[in-house]
């Protein structure tokens, strides 16, 4: 279906004349090619300023109209914005790579003639560029995208003439340049797969991969009319997962709500692994996988659409009788799932470990705090990593003495209340597995502090919700009769206090949080070894500021 949308008068006219000028510049660059010689090379570095200065209005455009507009098409605006980008890049890379010929001396050696027919293939397809993006056709923008592969075949192939070339002649610096040049020319794929995103990226309503859109087209396989995809991002993990809602229409017509993730293949494959574990072990609480699909060194998920809040946002906006449903309904499903799931297989959450390997992305962020023991005053304060690095050695000796299935990234992000159905879901699960719960109670109860939301009333329910959490394990604990849970749980507040940091830009902020993580490991040592179930933390003065 046609794109509708109206582009304001200033870009379209600075567009049509740069799309103009490109046309004009690639031609004259396959001229130089198909018989080098300094004029042709003069004549197109005289029409640097032309491209430059039409990408520079039609971005200027762009920015005018986001400004000005009530209701800009914002991502509309920015897919243009790149695609002038990346046409001045074009010229920008043909210029690069006359200079690069022009140094060459035997100009046998460049083979120039091999260049004529991909950079035919640049200018066709910058001639396509108009009509996909007013179209709205991404059958015609994939195809923009696609001429990379073309590029890249050639120059794997002019590559080893002109390596196998310097094998049988002397005149290395003349083929020097010539790889020089063909690196020049090949890099123009990159500029068309970069319009070939922007065009893709308008059409279905988010920022889009080029590859990421042949997974997503593939996940949907069989699923939705592939057509009428559109995607709403929700998130972006730090690992660089996307996360987005589909909204897709099956083969009948009927609307399908679903989420689709992808990104590094491993970390999806355990995200998958470990719906399907949870679907397993206590089904109903993850959503259903629709559909899975793996590309290479990638992969994506369609997953179920959970319908709810997650309990962050009922934590900072909620009002506090939703909050107190949110929480009691939690409770009752994290301890059915321990008692369901538990095992009597010992385990070793192994906070400390985990501790020590994070500090240095905390330091990167605040190198401030890293540094060895100080004397203050005559007294010795400890460094951390010594801390960490004793604390280590007693956690080893303490394992929990039953396991459960947890979920292993339990932040508050990850909880979803569907507040109709009274239902808790959980999502992004590829940590999970069996373990100590106190991994998933500590990383809960520390997710709700590094919230940074300053407000004094939010910060009591933030400090509320922790307090609750604990006093819900705590008795847990003691009716499995587990002994060292407050101590073993102190190791993973430390663990997850500290390792936080290494998220939180305001140093006030990561300051309270490894103060608290040093308070809590120096308590914890001064424990006598085989008094650990006499261990008790101040909860409260650890969760209010």
């Amino acid at each position: 279906m046609p794109n509708t949308a109206t582009q304001p008068d200033a870009i379209a006219e600075n567009m049509s004349f740069l799309l103009a000028e490109i046309d004009g510049q690639l031609s004259r660059l396959a001229d130089y090619f198909g018989s080098p010689r300094e004029a042709a090379a003069s004549q197109l570095m005289q029409r640097a300023g032309y491209s430059s200065n039409l990408s520079a209005r039609v971005r200027k455009a762009c920015l005018t109209a986001m400004i000005r507009k009530k209701k800009p098409d914002t991502l509309r605006l920015q897919g243009i914005d790149t695609i002038a980008r990346n046409l001045d890049l074009l010229s920008r890379l043909g210029r690069r790579a006359v200079d690069q010929a022009e140094q060459i001396n035997r100009v046998k050696l460049l083979r120039a003639d091999a260049y004529v027919p991909p950079l035919t293939l640049v200018r066709n397809t910058v001639a396509t560029i108009q009509s996909a993006l007013d179209s709205g056709n991404s059958k015609r923008a994939v195809e923009i995208g696609q001429a990379r592969k073309e590029l890249t075949v050639f120059h794997d192939r002019l590559f080893r003439t002109y390596t196998r070339d310097m094998t049988d002649t002397k005149h290395t610096e003349d083929l020097a340049y010539a790889l020089l040049a063909l690196n020049e020319v090949t890099r123009m794929g990159e500029a068309l797969q970069g319009i070939s995103e922007a065009i893709l990226s308008i059409n279905i309503g988010q920022n889009v991969q080029f590859e990421r859109y042949f997974t997503l087209r593939s996940v949907l396989n069989g699923v939705s009319n592939k057509e009428k995809i559109t995607l709403k991002p929700l998130a972006e993990t730090r690992s660089g997962s996307a996360i987005s809602s589909v909204s897709v229409k099956d083969t009948d017509g009927n609307p399908v709500p679903a989420v689709f993730k992808d990104g590094d293949r491993r970390k999806v494959k355990q995200e998958r692994v470990g719906v399907k574990s949870w679907n397993s072990v206590y089904p109903g609480l993850a959503p259903e996988i629709l559909s899975y699909e793996k590309n290479g060194g990638s992969a994506a998920l369609l997953i179920e659409h959970l319908e709810g809040q997650t309990f962050e946002d009922i934590v900072i906006s909620g009002h506090d009788a939703a909050l107190a449903t949110a929480s009691k309904a939690l409770h009752k499903t994290v301890r059915d799932i321990w008692r369901t799931t538990r095992t009597d297989e010992p385990a070793e959450m192994g906070a400390m470990e985990q501790l020590a390997k994070r500090m240095p992305d905390v330091y990167r962020l605040h190198p401030h705090r890293a540094g060895g023991a100080q004397n203050l005053n005559g007294v010795k304060v400890a460094d951390f990593d010594e801390l960490v690095e004793e604390a280590q050695a007693r956690e080893a000796r303490l394992p929990a003495p039953f396991s459960v299935y947890i979920h292993g990234d339990f932040n508050l992000d990850n909880v979803i209340y569907d507040a109709v159905n009274k239902k808790i879901r959980f999502i992004d699960l590829h940590r999970s597995r069996y373990m100590d719960y106190a991994q998933d109670v500590s990383v809960f109860m520390v997710s709700n502090y590094r919230l940074q939301v300053l407000d004094n009333a939010t910060r009591i329910r933030i400090a509320r919700v922790a307090a609750d959490m604990h006093a819900m394990a705590t008795k847990f604990a003691r009716r499995e009769k587990d002994v060292t849970f407050e101590y073993r749980l102190a190791l993973g507040l430390a663990r997850s206090f500290a390792s936080s940091t290494r998220f939180v830009v305001d140093q006030k902020h990561a300051q309270r949080m490894l103060m608290r993580a040093r308070y809590i490991l120096e308590t914890l040592l001064k424990v006598p070894e085989g008094r650990e179930a006499r261990f008790r933390l101040p909860i409260k003065e650890l969760f209010h500021d």
